[in-house]
């Protein structure tokens, strides 16, 4: 699997990695999924506190135990929940981020994390005081390096422009193309994107039709539910017995060179060996990927700009 560096850092994770929020609880099956992904070149796991409260860095990190050096494991925190209850608060202070990491490594079983991200994100933060914990936690060795998880530009822009962030997970597929206004501002500031959400909650996978049908009742973003429909019905078009839907919407994303992997979830065995067919898939030819782009909508972000 060839991989990608994220940002500036010494942390080169894989052009495919795996959202671990869909995993689910039954740690036997979750286990399987992560190592067969992991045995497929896959090094980069992707997971939160707030996923089940906790219990996903749980199996995660079970599941990673004797293989710790072959996996980049990427974490989040600033949602202040208590184990056992519903619901959370947000919480970017300093104080939470550092007991945070600690409850996430002692969940996780591992003596550091490889990328910490901050979970969200407003223009109210108290962004030096947020900033200030990541670094911190660098030079303690806790953190190899951090970024944040956020679809705000202005929120984005300040973590750009006063942070050592090395990457920002954002949500980006062909449907959703908000992103596609920042790639080259983070390019030129060598941070990476991690893209989640590559299948479009499955509406460009191999059962784009039917998961279409289903997830966009009423529409998708500024698509109409027979816009969605009409691009999951012409998206086969763009296959052939060499390439699935699945690999060609990870190789959208990951077209732009700002992009470092692609995060996909997988809820069974069978969704993860759809996804890895990207391995060998043919190499997405610029005009198919015009073609893709005419199809679809430059969505901008409205909200939340400076």
């Amino acid at each position: 699997m060839k991989k990608r560096r994220l940002g500036n850092s010494d942390l080169y994770v894989s052009e495919i990695g795996l959202g671990c929020m869909s995993l689910g609880t039954d740690y036997a099956k979750a286990e399987n999924i992560v190592h067969e992904a992991l045995d497929s070149g896959i090094n980069y796991l992707d997971t939160a506190d707030l996923y089940d409260y906790g219990q996903n860095e749980e199996i995660v990190g079970q599941a990673v135990k004797g293989r710790r050096d072959d996996v980049i494991i990427g974490s989040k925190v600033g949602n202040k929940f208590t184990p056992g209850e519903e619901g959370w608060t947000w919480d970017p202070s300093k104080k939470h981020i550092k007991e945070g990491v600690k409850s996430s490594l002692k969940r996780l079983g591992v003596d550091y994390i490889d990328l910490y991200q901050l979970h969200g994100g407003t223009i109210e933060d108290p962004v030096d005081e947020s900033i200030q914990a990541f670094d911190e936690l660098v030079d303690e060795g806790l953190v190899r390096a951090y970024g944040i998880s956020s679809i705000r530009p202005n929120v984005i822009k300040q973590y750009v422009e006063k942070s050592n962030i090395v990457s920002i997970m954002m949500q980006y597929n062909a449907l959703d193309r908000r992103p596609e206004e920042l790639l080259n501002y983070l390019a030129e500031h060598d941070i990476s994107v991690l893209a989640r959400g590559p299948l479009a909650k499955g509406m460009l996978s191999s059962q784009g039709r039917e998961k279409a049908a289903s997830k966009a009742e009423d529409g998708y973003l500024e698509y109409s539910r027979d816009e969605v429909l009409a691009i999951a019905e012409e998206w086969p078009s763009f296959t052939d017995s060499d390439k699935n839907a699945e690999a060609l919407a990870l190789q959208y994303v990951l077209h732009h060179p700002a992009v470092a992997s692609a995060v996909f979830g997988a809820r069974t065995t069978g969704q993860l060996a759809d996804s890895l067919t990207y391995r060998t898939a043919p190499a997405l030819t610029n005009e198919t990927y015009r073609k893709i782009q005419s199809l679809t909508k430059p969505l901008t972000y409205q909200k939340h700009r400076s």
